[in-house]
């Protein structure tokens, strides 16, 4: 472990993960305002807005449970030092941009969760891993979306259900309603579960080089300028996979954007207060598909939504492989 680093590298290494924090948000506002977008309920600029602000305040209620697993449970603290951090957070955001830059709303979170694997894998090999935690995280790729999917699907049944006797305009109008508090949810879960775990990352890197104590623990400053970054990156939008997310795998009414994003926040919810670090991408999209399925099989276009799943599956080794050729190079040019 290190405890010589300059304050400058210090700085900026917090600053190169506020910045994938900030990415993250850009990366990752398609989840939060994707179906409130393609509903029609609110325009993409007041959409970015509102999302920003549920993304900055979920610290107020969410405790602090997913960013000590990124922090302590993924890989051995011992084994974390600068080049492991470095290596993680460029592994993450290299994946981030490649995924941006073709539309494929792939995990941030499991992208950093990978380039954290990497890096400490490089270093020190199998043993880096805490597999208790890296195994909760690896179950929670497969269950978030299917969670999300099956209480979306649930949800369609019940409002259609409890909306037989009303007429198509008066349940369209009552939804339009019903979304703005829909989408708060959902951006609330967001920032709650996603923030998190940068906060982990900067404060695992402060441990490691002594400026926490001998105690493990997430400063409050630390909380602040993630739930900032996080929720400026909203602000900033991300369009590209909006079109992916709202309009490309279904079309939706607001009853069934409410009902997804019913679905999503309370998967996200759960997971949180658990301290699990999934996927908000993985989480709506598999709530996304079910409402479409809950209509008929045939509604969802599932060529893309297999397209999504082969980004899922590939982005912990994709970003894990750059994060332990980046650690490699660090060495070698030290």
């Amino acid at each position: 472990m290190e405890t010589a680093l300059g304050l400058p590298l210090l700085v900026g290494l917090i600053a190169v993960a506020l910045l994938f924090d900030f990415l993250n948000g850009l990366h990752d506002a398609a989840n939060s305002i994707a179906t409130i977008v393609s509903t029609r309920v609110l325009r993409p600029q007041y959409a970015v807005i509102w999302a920003a602000f549920f993304n900055f305040v979920a610290f107020l209620v969410f405790g602090l449970h997913v960013a000590r697993t990124i922090g302590t449970g993924i890989i051995e603290p011992s084994v974390i030092d600068v080049s492991v951090i470095f290596a993680a957070l460029v592994g993450a955001i290299v994946w981030n941009l490649i995924t941006w830059g073709l539309g494929i709303p792939s995990s941030s979170s499991h992208a950093l969760i990978g380039g954290l694997v990497g890096a400490g894998m490089a270093k020190a090999g199998f043993s880096a891993a805490v597999w208790s935690g890296l195994i909760k995280t690896l179950l929670a790729i497969v269950l978030s979306p299917l969670v999300g999917f099956l209480l979306a699907l649930a949800l369609v049944a019940i409002v259609s259900w409890a909306a037989v006797r009303s007429t198509p305009f008066a349940v369209d109008r009552a939804f339009r309603i019903l979304q703005f508090f829909s989408a708060s949810l959902y951006s609330l879960g967001h920032g709650g579960n996603d923030a998190q775990k940068t906060m982990g990352i900067i404060a695992v890197l402060l441990f490691s080089q002594g400026k926490l104590g001998s105690e493990f623990y997430i400063p409050f400053w630390v909380v602040l300028s993630c739930q900032a970054a996080m929720a400026l990156g909203t602000l900033m939008g991300g369009w590209r996979i909006v079109r992916t997310m709202g309009l490309r795998i279904t079309k939706l009414t607001p009853m069934q954007g409410f009902c997804a994003e019913i679905g999503g926040a309370s998967t996200l919810f759960i997971a949180t207060f658990l301290g699990v670090p999934v996927s908000t991408t993985h989480t709506i999209t598999g709530a996304i598909v079910g409402v479409g399925a809950a209509r008929r099989l045939s509604a969802v276009r599932w060529n893309v939504a297999s397209s999504i799943v082969y980004a899922w599956v590939i982005t912990i080794p994709a970003a894990g492989a750059v994060a332990a050729v980046s650690y490699w190079l660090v060495q070698l040019l030290r």
